[in-house]
């Protein structure tokens, strides 16, 4: 297979519950030879289900949303103890897979017709067809979640799939497979794979492995990217994001601190596309931020499975840590701390900071935890340069009460996605991605099912 130079055979990974650090299980980490058998048996499978119709596909992927459904309860208790997101929202995410394979199961087939186009032929069209063997490289935020918006439109569009997940999430990796053999799934046509991530890397270098979809940090985008390019591999990448939460002076004030405290909370903060940077217009300032850590005191922790919980613990004590080396630079390069900055073990207290500039780890770099800096703006063009100030580019929320005035300028924002009065958020039925350090190509809708296809010209005369 491709070079792996260190032996596995032994090794083994833990999963560890972040909110009382307790080991939940153990897991042997592939070997080589079995590395190599999984690649070898899903490549094998791809030759007949490429060939399985789009109802077929459909009746399966139905299937999937049925056993997710099924088993929601059990799934989401995983997803709880493996990364310490409160169950309700374990739950949610479990619910919205189920709606991705629907979705896709009603919708590949229209979106992969073949394409009649009129030139001098007597006929010539583009036919979409599959490229085989997709490696996804997938984080643990939302263990099922961005494991499923891959998976759908991919193999829908008649590919196989091989996951290698966090490894903090492992017992989630295999349920996702669980889920393809519930259902009915042809044999070793999506697989998991238990691997550290420097053979991870490696396995994109295998000749049966023809793309590779990344979801994680912008390191780990650099790394993929390089090694799929030295390959001649289509690669994407959706990274890391920092979105401005933009509040003008004529926002709804109360419906926009509803916004923008579901923008930076929801998973506990841990989200690429959550609300990271709050640009609020001088006039509503005081009264935004005042309603605001009104609502972050309330935040109390909990035991995450507690159906009450609406904050949990960071999913490992070190990403904790990296939070508070955040906050506490910021702080001691002028910020004011109003609520929070405090850690215990991998617990974040709720944090808001003030007088957040530019050249401050709270402006400039990615806060993947639960912590909200603010920034005081003058007016929308101020917004603009502020809010593009960033090597990110995943999406914007602006929260106005003139949606027209912003419509005229959405060109100017660099960015993945627009949310004018609502938080950026991934839904089916519209694309999902970034520009700049936050990656490149499209996950989800018509778009996302584009990308790991053969659009192959027919021409006939």
């Amino acid at each position: 297979m491709c070079n792996l130079a260190a032996n596995l055979e032994g090794m083994k990974v833990s999963s560890v519950n972040p909110w009382n650090l307790k080991v939940i299980e153990e897991f042997n980490v592939h070997s080589i030879e079995e590395t190599d058998s999984v690649i070898q048996d899903v490549n094998d499978a791809f030759y007949e289900w490429r060939t399985t119709s789009f109802s077929e596909r459909s009746r399966l992927f139905n299937a999937a949303s049925d056993v997710l459904v099924k088993n929601k309860n059990k799934y989401a208790q995983h997803i709880t103890s493996e990364m310490g997101k409160p169950i309700v929202e374990s739950l949610a995410e479990v619910e919205k897979c189920a709606w991705v394979c629907r979705f896709y199961a009603e919708n590949a087939e229209s979106f992969l017709q073949p394409k009649e186009i009129e030139t001098d032929a007597q006929r010539s069209f583009v036919k979409y067809d599959p490229l085989g063997v997709i490696y996804a490289i997938m984080p643990w935020n939302f263990p099922f979640w961005q494991v499923f918006r891959f998976a759908a439109p991919t193999l829908m569009a008649g590919n196989v799939g091989i996951l290698k997940h966090a490894l903090n999430v492992t017992r989630c990796a295999l349920d996702i497979e669980e889920v393809f053999v519930e259902a009915g799934f042809p044999q070793n046509v999506f697989r998991t794979l238990i691997l550290d991530n420097d053979h991870a890397s490696k396995v994109i270098e295998h000749p049966m492995i023809k793309a590779v979809s990344l979801t994680g940090s912008e390191r780990a985008g650099v790394a993929v990217a390089s090694i799929a390019g030295a390959s001649l591999k289509p690669s994407l990448l959706e990274l890391g994001g920092s979105n401005a939460v933009i509040v003008l002076k004529d926002a709804d004030v109360d419906q926009a601190v509803d916004t923008g405290f579901k923008a930076r909370f929801l998973n506990t903060g841990q989200s690429c596309i959550a609300g990271k940077r709050f640009l609020v217009a001088d006039e509503v300032f005081d009264e935004y931020v005042e309603k605001f850590n009104a609502k972050v005191r309330e935040l109390k922790f909990n035991e995450p499975t507690d159906s009450s919980t609406r904050i949990g613990p960071l999913a490992r004590v070190d990403l904790a840590e990296g939070i508070e080396r955040q906050v506490n630079d910021s702080i001691e390069k002028g910020a004011r701390l109003l609520t929070g900055g405090t850690r215990d073990g991998a617990k974040y207290d709720p944090t808001v900071l003030v007088d957040v500039e530019p050249g401050m780890a709270a402006f400039d770099e990615e806060l993947f935890g639960p912590v909200a800096p603010f920034i005081r703006i003058q007016d929308l063009d101020e917004a603009i340069d502020l809010s593009n100030d960033s090597n990110y580019g995943l999406g914007v929320t602006i929260c106005t009460g003139d949606t027209d005035a912003i419509l005229e300028r959405v060109g100017e924002f660099e960015e993945g996605a627009v949310f004018i009065n609502e938080f950026v958020k991934s839904d089916p039925r519209l694309p999902f991605g970034g520009i700049k350090n936050s990656g490149y190509g499209r996950e989800l809708a018509l778009e996302g099912i584009l990308e790991f296809v053969n659009a192959k010209t027919v021409y006939v005369k």
